[in-house]
């Protein structure tokens, strides 16, 4: 899952952002409602977590900036503002949940799969990936291979993920840092080579026929090759 959090208070942008990141997802952080419209608008997200009081704009006027030009991305508000017109008010402003101040987290990854699965099941997106005898379920964030289930960690999981999205293309090293680990630089070392060779041994381990493949000079292919 790719997330934007729009939220202003650092500990509270470092928490979420943190275990999200922990949990297998891909954040990015704006900290004012300015630059979250900006990303908001200009990259794709399966969810936004946008933060009530903010900044340069305030979260509910960002929402509904982004309702009226035609997105559509699952959104989570959060607010210390949390009685019941408030939070009436941020559902009619576009929000699809709410969440008040204080928070756990376990509550809000609930929430946010919540809201995934509904789009899901409305807009008939696809929720399970297949490569060969591979399939992955985004919504159980499970993974087998005929009827091995394999246990993923979950970098492991988002790595597998992309690749499977991109499957029988070339995916270089940069595609992969700036996808899975969130880089934008190379930090010269062999993060990316550990963790394929790792869910090579998971996925093709005793297989006839392997699907993860190193295309020499270029970056990795997943698929069948013959």
């Amino acid at each position: 899952m790719h997330v934007l959090l729009v939220e202003d208070d650092p500990l509270i942008a470092d928490y979420i952002t943190k275990g999200l990141r922990e949990s297998g997802h891909a954040v990015e952080h704006a900290a004012n409602g300015i630059d979250g419209l900006h990303l908001a608008t200009h990259e794709k997200y399966d969810a936004l977590i946008l933060d009530r009081m903010l900044p340069g704009m305030d979260g509910l006027q960002l929402l509904r900036q982004l309702r009226v030009t035609g997105h559509s991305t699952p959104t989570l508000v959060l607010s210390s503002l949390g009685d019941v017109e408030q939070r009436v008010e941020g559902l009619r402003g576009g929000a699809d949940d709410y969440l008040a101040k204080p928070f756990s987290f376990v509550e809000l990854v609930a929430r946010l799969e919540g809201l995934l699965r509904r789009q899901s099941q409305q807009s008939g997106a696809l929720t399970k990936l297949r490569v060969g005898d591979l399939e992955m379920d985004l919504l159980k964030r499970s993974v087998r291979r005929g009827d091995t289930v394999i246990d993923l960690q979950p970098r492991e999981f988002r790595l597998l993920e992309y690749l499977m999205r991109h499957a029988d293309q070339v995916v270089t090293r940069t595609m992969l840092l700036e996808a899975v680990w969130d880089y934008h630089f190379d930090p010269q070392t062999n993060v990316i080579d550990v963790h394929v060779s790792r869910l090579r041994q998971k996925i093709d381990r005793d297989r006839e026929k392997p699907l993860l493949h190193t295309v020499r000079g270029a970056g990795y292919l997943l698929g069948l090759r013959a």
